[in-house]
């Protein structure tokens, strides 16, 4: 075994394997992954593989009640030791049993996926940040754990970083999303502009209401990058610019946004590799610069409230072996759903329907 596997604890052709996983599907993070050092940078590539692969497993499969199912087995049997004989779930594992990983954080990515199967919308802002907290804000805490912080304000300001990215996303994939009849608008805000649901994903269209709705959550993100950053001084210092870089490429996304007028219908908004580069060059130099400065009183401010369950468990460093009430509850009703569909099927098969 090499010494960067050996550091890590994961195979090296596990590795390997992350790595690829990564630089095809996310290419955001694995421009940021450069600036962090292998001991965090590797089972952080293990982390975000796992997580990529999870989140493609509901969002590209037709059968996405099946899919939720399938990665809480697998989640099972990550934490109970015996993992699927595949490079990411061996990859995972291995990262969990060294960094004794509290199991509600990736809990909470998959009750977050599991909504993504129910195809849950959410009333309020409140409720898109709670679906926020879930599917990125438990990866920001968890990248805490691969770092040893479990210091509260610190994890605070981590998924702060979470939630503005997810929501980057979210304005990013509004016209994408509607295609698929999937809406992470806040649903009020498109009955106040008179907008019907069901009829916006028919035919979406970058009107001035839906463009002022993309905004709203751009400068909600860019409100929680500004906050985010007051953590980064809390972090171990060699850490520090990987997210930096990690805060700005993925705030350059709002930037462009902002200069196609927020229309994330016509057009996807990408950044280019000349800004990356840039970005992580700025993320440098506010390291050497953060080094001489004292920590913003910013770092002390509460948790949003959406995700102070995942500030809780971080900062706790329990590795739990029970699951939440509310995870227990979405995935019953995900597999309640599942054995009505198959049941269904034989009837149809049998020729009882």
């Amino acid at each position: 075994m090499n010494r960067r596997s050996a550091q890590s604890g994961i195979a090296p052709e596990d590795m390997e394997h992350c790595r690829e996983a990564i630089r095809h599907g996310s290419l955001s993070f694995h421009a940021a992954s450069k600036l962090l050092p292998a001991q965090v940078r590797d089972p952080a590539l293990a982390l975000y593989a796992f997580c990529r692969l999870a989140d493609d497993e509901v969002d590209l499969k037709a059968d996405k009640v099946g899919s939720v199912l399938r990665l809480r087995d697998r989640l099972d049997a990550v934490y109970a030791g015996r993992p699927e004989n595949a490079p990411t779930d061996r990859a995972f594992a291995a990262m969990v049993e060294q960094f004794e990983m509290p199991r509600a954080l990736p809990d909470a990515l998959l009750e977050g996926l599991a909504w993504d199967a129910e195809a849950r919308r959410y009333e309020t802002l409140s409720g898109v940040m709670d679906y926020s907290a879930r599917v990125a804000s438990a990866v920001g805490a968890m990248m805490c754990v691969l770092m040893r912080v479990r210091d509260a304000d610190a994890l605070a300001r981590a998924c702060d970083l979470g939630v503005a990215m997810q929501l980057t996303n979210i304005a990013r994939d509004v016209g994408e999303d509607a295609l698929e009849r999937r809406i992470y608008l806040p649903l009020e805000w498109l009955d106040e502009a008179g907008i019907d649901p069901e009829a916006f994903c028919d035919d979406p269209r970058p009107t001035k209401a839906v463009r002022m709705m993309v905004r709203r959550l751009v400068m909600q993100a860019n409100r929680l990058y500004m906050r985010s950053e007051a953590g980064v001084g809390a972090l171990p210092r060699r850490c520090r610019p990987g997210i930096y870089a990690a805060r700005f490429i993925y705030a350059g996304i709002g930037g462009q946004l902002q200069q196609m007028e927020y229309d994330s219908l016509s057009a996807r908004a990408r950044t280019s590799r000349v800004q990356k580069i840039g970005w992580l060059g700025q993320s440098l130099l506010l390291t050497g610069v953060g080094m001489v400065m004292p920590l913003s009183p910013v770092l002390y401010a509460r948790p949003l409230p959406e995700v102070q369950f995942l500030v809780d468990a971080a900062a706790r460093g329990e590795r739990e072996t029970s699951r939440s009430d509310a995870l227990i509850s979405v995935l019953s009703t995900l597999e309640s759903h599942s054995r009505q569909e198959r049941a269904r099927l034989t009837s149809r098969r049998t020729g009882l329907t």
